[in-house]
């Protein structure tokens, strides 16, 4: 059973950085593109970043330059390094799992981050 845990969020002030976790504790995060969506209030959930099992990354070009995803696949882990963060970049964010071959997907409960200016 995948159960996606994330943590690190909070609140911040514009520039500042925060590091996002998303912990995986089932057993086919080696199998699985990994990503990071965001949903701000009165918006749509949109992806911010994702890596594949082999550690290739594609990110939303709001964030390109300021955010770095990467995983370690020892633990079980997905990050999200935030730089230079803008009130923008308000929003509830989501890790996400798509192990391949399945037509699944799993989210995690979701981690609060607010920067203010």
């Amino acid at each position: 059973q995948v159960q996606l845990v994330e943590s690190g969020g909070g609140l911040v002030q514009a520039g500042g950085s925060l590091k996002l976790s998303c912990v995986d504790s089932g057993s086919i995060f080696r199998i699985s593109r990994m990503g990071w969506y965001r949903q701000a209030p009165g918006k749509q959930r949109e992806l911010v970043a994702d890596i594949t099992s082999g550690g290739n990354t594609n990110y939303a070009d709001s964030v390109k330059g300021r955010f770095t995803i990467s995983r370690d696949n020892a633990k079980n882990t997905v990050y999200l390094q935030m730089n230079s963060l803008k009130p923008e970049d308000t929003a509830v964010y989501y890790c996400n799992q798509q192990p391949y071959g399945r037509l699944v997907n799993y989210w995690g409960q979701g981690t609060q981050v607010t920067v203010s200016s």
